[in-house]
C-alpha cells in the first residue's frame, strides 16, 4: 500500500508565505490566481497549448489521435473514441536532478 501524501492548494500557500515573508490570506489569492490563469491557459488551448516556466517545467495540452477501433473491456465490442485533448508535464533539470537521486 503507497503511503502517499497529498499536498495541497492550501500547503502551497503556506510555503509561498514563507518563501516570500508574506501573510498567508495574501498568499493564498496569489497561488489561486495562479492556478487558476494555468487553467485557463489550458482549457483555451486551440487545440494545443506549451506553459514553460523556467526551473520548474513544462505543462502542455497535446491532441490525441481518434481511436477507430478501440475496444470496451467489459463488453469486447468496437467502439470509436474521438480525437480529444490531454495533459502532460515534463519536469525542468533542476527537478529532474532532484527526482534522480537513489531512493534510500
Amino acid at each position: 500500500m503507497s503511503n502517499m501524501v497529498t499536498i495541497t492548494k492550501k500547503d502551497v500557500a503556506k510555503r509561498t508565505a514563507k518563501a516570500v515573508g508574506e501573510r498567508i490570506y495574501i498568499t493564498e489569492k496569489i497561488v489561486d490566481g495562479v492556478f487558476t490563469a494555468l487553467r485557463e491557459f489550458m482549457a483555451e488551448a486551440d487545440p494545443e497549448v506549451r506553459i514553460e516556466i523556467r526551473d520548474f517545467g513544462v505543462f502542455e495540452v497535446k491532441k490525441t489521435k481518434p481511436k477507430p477501433k478501440a475496444r470496451n473491456p467489459k463488453t469486447g465490442d468496437i467502439i470509436y473514441v474521438p480525437a480529444r485533448r490531454k495533459t502532460h508535464f515534463k519536469a525542468g533539470k533542476l527537478l529532474k536532478e532532484v527526482l534522480k537521486q537513489p531512493l534510500t
